[in-house]
């Protein structure tokens, strides 16, 4: 029974939001009561400061955020960090400073606090699951986007238990002392149940008996005891798997589910469930054999394990316990490693499956030895400690190839062939790897023109084998006419002979932001990092930086979002990154895929304050001879923690990024400067279809034809000059490769066919490069 007055949530919050907007007052105008507001500062020194209008937050906390002192000038610079920071507290909701002579006024209306949460209504789902739930919780600040957030996840878990029609509002019961208690009147509504399961294409067997075949139910009053009847869309995939299986040990060995969909009735009671299945034809077994290739003078008597027989209805049930008796048949002769593969020959006149099991050997040998030949310069540990197998291990196919693509990973060598031949034993293999070694110290110069960077130079030099021991020494200094770059770095592979890759790189980095953002970047830093192996193909990598980035020649009419951040900033930053990498190749990819997650946390000392996280992926299929189609993905989110995202740690997507719109291109911007503010938030997706030409492979000429799609949005600044929508953005187009004697060259073609009238878009992206 609620005995105070009532507001919504969505009413409290149009009321803060009223009072969202706050004047800068200083320069003073008479007026009858001595207090009047404008819009400049003047001169002048403040010798009081006065608070007003606080109950729970204490005046001196105030003054501590405020960050002005008396005796200090009535200045606009220092008025707008002190409101920046009051309200970076999120302790209110409205701020305003007044001047009244040589007093400055604080006038702040205090966010309301949260003194209790309560549920109304809830009677499937306990308050306790609901509460782990919300992030709103008692004694914290209220918020209407937390609200909506914490409705949405208690939506979510309505809906997985099938209530599709739950209704959530918070409504707020106001208190004394700014306080209120935060309701939430929830209206369950009844479970969305399957109405009906109909099957079409079912030639043989009618809908009953394929109802008992799969796991969902048709609803019935009688089955309250079951949730059976509840839509779940993970049941709904596992009944295809069901019906596949049901079909197969009835002798239909082509069948096949041709769509499952489920259609929500227009009230949200209800599912309708519809299988799309092609039978095909009934087989029967016709011949059964067995071909055995193991070597041994009298093959195995397997009567009793199989169990499959000619004439009888195909049972593809029947043919893998078969499988599985023999197994262990051989199993219990000492044939360890084995494989029975089944064979079928299908016969679709006469319907009949002709069943050969044939019976392999597998790799019932152990490496006896692993020679290593053909490295002058590399040591041979670099090159065995990539081995998967080691001496006196069962010799194994498949860590034989990995290790292989291991080595080829180094980048070492120009060739790499790992056979394998007779030991001195039957039982035993010799490992042969055969490695031709390139030149892994480079001294290079370049020159060429990038359409992002412009004319440039750069000078490298490098040594990824330094002294044969598989560590990497590198150093690159680039000159360009936006981009200028020096940096050092070492890495030990196998630091202290553990599989853990340490090292560190120091850089200088300079670059010209003056077209997109009316400013420059100057930042300076080192990185400390070490990477490890998880599993296999997963690696984790931690590491530590710590950067100083210095915002300047910012232009006069620059956007006042970028003119607030010019300065020099230090962040200091921990962070790390899980990657799981099952390409192929990692330098030239034609199959495979990888995904990383990288996580940063600044606020480890420093200046800035923020979590960055990021989620890269990869995949790449071969579609035909040298031809690859590949699907690139990316994003990421920025957010500050007390305390907005700068500038310089903000997302910018555009150019190399996303082709078909400039450096920069996408996303917020400053619609009376065209200044590019960056974001907090980006998606960017890729698909690609690399090709040859037809020519010479000499030539070194391939084609590739792509889309890109992503967006970049949100920034902590706002106003109405603030562009800042998420709509999606897309180009499409062509591409020439050129693998030329001077370097890689590569010209795109890409034209943008969704955008918003504020992007910045180009059609042809050009790169060159070359090395002497």
């Amino acid at each position: 029974m609620v005995h105070r007055s009532i507001l919504s949530a969505a009413a409290w919050g149009l009321l803060l939001g009223s009072l969202a907007t706050f004047p800068v007052y200083a320069q003073p105008a008479n007026d009858a009561a001595g207090e009047t507001q404008a819009s400049n500062v003047g001169s002048g020194t403040i010798r009081d400061i006065r608070i007003e209008g606080n109950q729970r937050i204490e005046t001196r906390t105030i003054l501590t955020y405020l960050e002005i002192t008396p005796g200090q000038s009535f200045s606009q610079t220092d008025i707008n960090e002190g409101l920046k920071s009051l309200y970076s507290t999120g302790f209110f909701a409205d701020i305003k400073l007044l001047r009244q002579g040589n007093t400055l006024i604080v006038q702040v209306l205090e966010n309301p606090v949260i003194s209790r949460v309560a549920f109304e209504g809830n009677s499937s789902v306990d308050t306790a699951d609901l509460e782990k739930e919300i992030e709103l919780q008692s004694r914290a600040i209220y918020s209407r986007d937390k609200v909506q957030s914490d409705v949405q996840r208690m939506l979510n878990i309505y809906r997985r238990g099938g209530r599709y029609n739950a209704v959530i509002e918070p409504k707020l019961i106001q208190q004394d002392q700014n306080r209120v208690d935060l309701v939430y009147e929830i209206n369950e509504g009844p479970v969305a149940r399957v109405e009906k399961i109909t099957f079409i294409g079912n030639e043989n067997f009618d809908n009953d008996t394929l109802r008992k075949a799969i796991r969902t139910e048709e609803t019935g009053w009688y089955k309250f005891l079951s949730d059976n009847d509840k839509y779940d869309p993970d049941r709904l995939q596992f009944d295809q798997e069901l019906l596949r299986r049901f079909y197969l040990s009835e002798g239909f060995a082509d069948f096949q589910v041709k769509s499952a969909n489920a259609e929500l009735s227009p009230d949200k009671t209800s599912f309708y469930v519809t299988f799309v299945i092609d039978e095909g034809p009934q087989y029967t077994f016709g011949d059964i054999k067995v071909v055995n290739q193991l070597k041994s003078k009298e093959p195995p008597d397997f009567s009793s394990a199989i169990i499959t027989e000619a004439g009888d209805t195909y049972n593809a049930t029947e043919v893998e316990e078969s499988i599985e008796a023999m197994t262990n048949e051989l199993g219990d002769l000492g044939y360890a490693f084995v494989d029975i593969q089944p064979k079928l020959e299908r016969d679709k006149e006469k319907k009949i499956v002709n069943l050969s099991y044939i019976v392999k050997p597998g790799p019932r040998v152990y490496v006896e030895r692993i020679n290593i030949t053909g490295n002058v310069r590399t040591l041979d540990e670099v090159i065995r400690r990539e081995f998967r197998l080691n001496e006196g291990d069962p010799y194994n196919t498949s860590k034989l190839q990995r290790s292989e693509q291991r080595i080829n990973n180094l980048g070492f060598f120009e060739k790499v062939e790992v056979k394998n031949e007779e030991g001195s034993a039957e039982d035993k293999t010799v490992v042969n790897v055969d490695v031709k070694e390139k030149s892994t110290g480079e001294i290079n110069l370049g020159a060429g023109y990038s359409t992002t960077d412009g004319v440039l130079g750069q000078v490298g030099i490098a040594e990824r084998n330094l002294l044969g021991r598989g560590q990497e020494l590198k150093s690159n200094f680039t000159l360009a006419s936006r981009r200028r770059q020096a940096q050092l770095g070492f890495t030990e592979p196998y630091f202290l002979d553990y599989e853990l890759a340490a090292g560190f790189d120091v850089y200088r980095l300079y670059e010209d932001y003056e077209r997109e953002s009316s400013f420059i970047s100057d930042s300076k830093g080192v990185t400390i990092h070490g990477k490890y192996a998880l599993l296999e193909k997963l690696n984790h990598t931690v590491y530590y930086l710590i950067r100083q980035t210095a915002i300047k020649d910012v232009d006069i009419g620059a956007s006042a979002f970028i003119l607030e951040q010019q300065g020099t900033n230090i962040t200091s930053a921990v962070g790390h990154s899980l990657s799981y990498d099952d390409r192929d190749n990692k330098f030239s990819p034609t199959k495979g895929y990888y995904v990383s997650f990288i996580q940063e946390f600044a606020g480890l000392g420093g200046d800035s304050r923020f979590i960055r996280n990021e989620l890269k992926g990869s995949y790449y299929y071969p579609v035909y001879p040298k031809w690859v189609l590949g699907f690139l993905g990316s994003g990421g989110n920025v957010a500050g923690i007390s305390d907005d995202v700068r500038i310089n740690d903000r997302f910018f997507i555009g150019g190399d990024t996303f082709r078909g719109f400039k450096k920069a291109g996408i996303g917020p911007r400053d619609i009376s400067t065209a200044d590019a503010l960056g974001g907090n938030s980006y998606y960017v997706g890729t698909a690609e279809l690399r090709f040859p030409l037809g020519l010479p492979e000499e030539l070194g000429l391939s084609g590739a034809v792509f889309s890109d799609v992503g967006s970049l949005w949100e920034v902590d600044s706002t106003g109405a000059n603030i562009f800042d929508d998420g709509a999606l953005r897309a180009s499409g187009g062509a591409g020439l490769l050129w693998t030329s004697p001077f370097g890689p060259i590569r010209i795109d073609f890409a034209h943008a066919f969704l955008k918003e009238p504020v992007d910045r878009t180009e059609n042809i992206r050009f790169s060159f490069g070359t090395r002497f």
